[in-house]
C-alpha cells in the first residue's frame, strides 16, 4: 500500500466518521426531545418520527460517498491522487457533520411545536428539511469530485 492509498483512506474514513458524528449528534437531540413529548403524548408517535430521523441522512450519505469513493483506491498510485481523494470527500465530511447537528437543533424545535399544536405537523417539516439541502449539495459535490 503507498503513501497516497493511506491519504484516500484517511479522508473516507473522516467522511463516514463525520458524518456519523453529525447524525448522532442530531438523533441524540430529536430522540431525547421526541421522548418528552411522547411520554405527554403517546399519540403523536406518527407526527414527530419523521422529524425525529431527519438528521440520520447525514449518516448515510457519508456511508454512501465512502464506498463510492472506496471503489476509486485501487487507482491510486501517486500521493497527489491520495490528497485529490481526501478533497473529493471533504465536502460531504464537513457538510455532514455540521448539518447533522443543526439539523437536529432545528427538528427539535420542530417536535417540541408538534407537542404543543398537532396541526404544525407537516408544516413544520419544512425547517429541518432546509438544511438538508446543504447534506445534499455536499453530497452532490463529492460525487461529482470522486468521478473526476
Amino acid at each position: 500500500m503507498n503513501t497516497g492509498n493511506v491519504i484516500g483512506i484517511i479522508g473516507i474514513a473522516l467522511c463516514v466518521l463525520l458524518c456519523g458524528i453529525g447524525s448522532s449528534i442530531g438523533l441524540y437531540k430529536t430522540g431525547t426531545a421526541a421522548a418528552g413529548v411522547l411520554g405527554e403524548n403517546p399519540k403523536k408517535f406518527g407526527k414527530v418520527l419523521v422529524l425525529v430521523l431527519l438528521p440520520a441522512t447525514q449518516g448515510i450519505y457519508g456511508f454512501i460517498i465512502g464506498i463510492i469513493a472506496s471503489s476509486s483506491l485501487g487507482d491510486i498510485t501517486t500521493v497527489a491522487q491520495g490528497w485529490t481523494l481526501f478533497g473529493a470527500v471533504m465536502p460531504m465530511a464537513v457538510s455532514g457533520l455540521i448539518t447533522g447537528f443543526f439539523q437536529g437543533k432545528s427538528a427539535v424545535n420542530c417536535i417540541y411545536a408538534v407537542g404543543k399544536q398537532d396541526s404544525l405537523g407537516g408544516k413544520l417539516i419544512i425547517y429541518p428539511a432546509m438544511i438538508e439541502f446543504y447534506a445534499i449539495l455536499g453530497l452532490i459535490i463529492s460525487i461529482m469530485l470522486v468521478a473526476v
